[in-house]
């Protein structure tokens, strides 16, 4: 059950009056009222029942502390019972006892949600809108590779990996023996690639065989069983030869994504939404490596909007100039300030130009099309189905042309074939390239830096735990420690113009 007392009351706590007042967590503390924590998951404890429980609250303000300032489960608890800083903003009296380090572990991985993060964050956005601490209208998204905290490996290791467990874990669940097996290849002898991972997967399958043949003769092999599935499982899928799948045994929810086109990392993606004036995170969420951006775009605007933050102004990278993001900026009514991806928009402007009026494409020759017709194509090998419009030149223009066999290819006319929705991204891709769009974009910096902050100073860039629930938390934890430490910022920044400015009238009341 959870403790109902009056915190800080003892004499000791006037110690605290050592603590300076612009101390970044004593300004915390002193905008933030995380009261609202205790609230959020009553309902995970006993309310009349059982030992006193550990507050909430404490326990979130300690992962907190742990994730502000990158450090230990040991270490935080440490810090916490020496440091007069942390024990103010934690609310307890000096004296008071901390919980065990293995308590807070329990409380991270059996009480705190992902989705209570969210809530977290989302209600400290919140109070920060009501205090205008956050005034802008516009915001940034983004995302940020994570390494995961095992190396990845490739599929022959893996597969010799998997028979051996199996085979440990039948000899432990029987007492006996698993006899007559093959010896293990050796496949870093082997040259050929392909051929390694087919020699070692036909291992793995005998291996698999033969546990399967003794797991039946003896009866009920329970742990036998299910590292036999989980074997079948990996090599069924077809992206684990082709090493796009799993890569571990350690973490299985790691993936390999893409930094660049010449770079890969092994790990997961952490995707966010921040303000781009006060540099405050509203929306996280976190995926395996292999994510493609902004397929989480619609749920972190829903709950940048729940925080009360009117967004007027959304800011991407190129990954993000796809038509369902755009569509679901234009339903809030915001403006999209995106650059026109090269996959989806594979217009030369140096040839061609678009009249929006006339519904009409020039080349540079000055040709016009007179024509337009719509299609559709048949679906491809991934069943996809592509449509779009086609335009068609002046025939007599274009025969007349000096670029007309370069242009048309044989043909009597050029035909432009153009994606459905290309006449609506020259449109953007002219605006783009105008002083009002260049300016503006240059807020989409900041999540840049807020990425380097993340990683560098709060742990980001690796993960500390194995799965995808263990790397989210992780990540939603560094969120809220940016957060409020970009919180305290701000306010100090306030207090000293206002300050500032009260200093100045204060002068001139001296001369009226």
């Amino acid at each position: 059950m959870l403790r109902q007392m009056q915190k800080q009351m003892s004499l000791h706590s006037l110690l605290y009056n050592k603590i300076p007042e612009n101390h970044i967590l004593k300004i915390i503390i002193s905008v933030v009222d995380f009261s609202f924590i205790n609230k959020l998951l009553k309902d995970s404890y006993c309310k009349n029942f059982g030992r006193p429980a550990k507050e909430p609250e404490l326990m979130c303000k300690l992962l907190f502390l742990q994730h502000l300032y990158n450090l230990s489960d040991e270490k935080v608890i440490e810090e916490a019972n020496l440091n007069l800083a942390f024990m103010y903003f934690l609310g307890i009296n000096p004296e008071d006892e901390l919980p065990d380090k293995s308590l807070l572990s329990k409380f991270r991985t059996l009480r705190l949600q992902e989705s209570t993060l969210d809530d977290i964050i989302t209600e400290i956005v919140r109070q920060c809108v009501e205090k205008d601490i956050i005034k802008g209208t516009g915001v940034s998204i983004d995302a940020t590779h994570i390494e995961a905290n095992t190396i990845k490996k490739t599929p022959e290791r893996l597969m010799k990996h998997l028979a051996r467990k199996i085979i440990k874990i039948y000899e432990k669940e029987n007492n006996e023996v698993l006899g007559n097996l093959p010896e293990v290849p050796n496949y870093k002898e082997i040259e050929d690639h392909k051929e390694a991972k087919k020699v070692m997967k036909e291992y793995l399958e005998t291996i698999i065989d033969k546990a399967e043949d003794g797991k039946n003769a003896i009866g009920q092999n329970v742990e036998t069983g299910e590292i036999i599935n989980k074997a079948k499982e990996i090599l069924n899928d077809p992206k684990f030869l082709n090493q796009k799948g799993i890569r571990s045994l350690v973490d299985e929810d790691a993936r390999v994504g893409r930094k660049s086109h010449t770079q890969d990392f092994f790990g997961y993606k952490t995707e966010f939404v921040m303000t781009t004036d006060e540099r405050i995170i509203t929306a996280v969420r976190t995926v395996d490596g292999a994510y493609v951006d902004g397929t989480y775009a619609k749920e972190l605007i829903d709950e940048t909007l729940k925080s009360g933050i009117k967004i007027n102004e959304f800011f991407g990278d190129k990954a993000y100039f796809r038509k369902p993001i755009l569509n679901i900026i234009d339903e809030i009514k915001a403006k999209a300030y995106i650059p026109v991806s090269a996959s989806v928009y594979r217009i030369d402007e140096s040839k061609y130009s678009y009249n929006k009026d006339s519904d009409e494409w020039q080349c540079s020759q000055g040709n016009i099309t007179v024509n337009k017709k719509y299609y559709k194509s048949k679906p491809n090998k991934n069943d996809e189905v592509r449509e779009g419009y086609k335009y068609y030149f002046d025939l007599n223009q274009c025969k007349n042309c000096p670029k007309h066999d370069e242009c048309a290819n044989k043909a009597a006319r050029k035909i432009l074939k153009i994606g459905i929705n290309t006449n609506e991204f020259y449109e953007i891709s002219q605006y783009q390239k105008t002083e009002e769009y260049l300016e503006k974009y240059k807020k989409r910096a900041s999540i840049e830096g807020k990425n380097a902050e993340l990683k560098r100073y709060h742990g980001l860039c690796r993960a500390r735990g194995y799965g995808l629930l263990s790397v989210s938390i992780q990540s939603k934890l560094a969120a809220i420690a940016v957060n409020i430490k970009r919180i305290a910022v701000i306010a100090i920044l306030s207090f000293c113009i206002f300050g500032f400015k009260n200093r100045i009238f204060n002068q001139n009341l001296k001369y009226c």
